[in-house]
């Protein structure tokens, strides 16, 4: 909607749909609704929707993307209708979703299983039970590999005939499983020191430095291993072996 009609409003915001950006949508969406209320009142507006965090500053850059809009002029007030009521949609979704992960919260706070895996720094509530939703009963599973397949994280080759092309994620499996891993990887990147250091250095070692995605997709396995082991061995996460002696030698030249 904002792209049709204010297209510059998402250079003025890191994330539009954050708290202040949506009280100004519900107020004034629209170049000009920017340009009639003037900065004062888009400055009042600011302070009073983020507690006095922002204010002129942020009130100047919208009056600026105002006037060099380019967006469609017609039909502004049903798109004003519609564009309340997607926002309406949204937090409506989000309170569903908030919900659903409390209950996600309450029921792995009573399982063993759910202090276990969570017992990795990086690993939360959500993931760790849709873990165990989609993977089930680890006992039934010999090895990783079969938890790799069934999340559709195995490698396959793209080939045809005598031509063998790159090879690729297959994306065969599990969906949900295979987006939890995504999570678990790009928040074990960041938060989990092990992850971190195995990522850095799959991108920076000397000999065959992997792209970030390539790295990023490794931690992601990587990490699917460590709950796998800690699942079906029920023991806690623990550090010092997350990497192996090898590894760990490599992210300290790192360092």
């Amino acid at each position: 909607m904002m792209d049709e009609y204010f297209p510059e409003y998402d250079g003025v915001w890191e994330k539009v749909t954050c708290p202040t950006s949506r009280e100004v949508m519900r107020k004034m969406p629209f170049p000009s609704d920017i340009l009639d209320a003037g900065e004062e009142k888009v400055a009042e507006l600011l302070r009073e929707s983020s507690g006095g965090v922002e204010g002129k500053a942020r009130a100047a850059r919208l009056l600026e993307a105002a006037k060099r809009s380019i967006g469609v002029v017609e039909g502004r007030n049903s798109a004003k209708i519609r564009l309340l009521s997607l926002i309406d949609e949204l937090e409506f979704y989000e309170k569903k979703v908030a919900a659903i992960e409390d209950e996600m919260t309450s029921i792995m706070d009573s399982l063993e299983m759910g202090e276990l895996l969570q017992s990795m720094k990086g690993v939360g509530p959500v993931i760790s039970a849709v873990f165990l939703g989609e993977v089930g009963d680890v006992s039934r599973f010999d090895n990783w590999k079969q938890v790799c397949k069934l999340a559709g994280m195995n490698l396959v080759e793209q080939s045809s005939g005598q031509h063998k092309g790159k090879t690729k994620i297959s994306k065969r499996g599990r969906p949900y499983l295979r987006y939890m891993l995504f999570l678990a990887g790009q928040v074990g990147s960041l938060h989990n020191p092990e992850m971190h250091g195995y990522y850095r250095c799959l991108r920076e070692r000397k000999n065959n430095p992997l792209t970030g995605y390539q790295a990023f997709v490794a931690v992601r396995l990587k990490i699917m291993r460590i709950l796998f082991h800690m699942a079906k061995n029920r023991v806690p996460y623990d550090p010092a072996k997350a990497l192996g002696k090898v590894r760990e030698q490599q992210v300290a030249t790192l360092a």
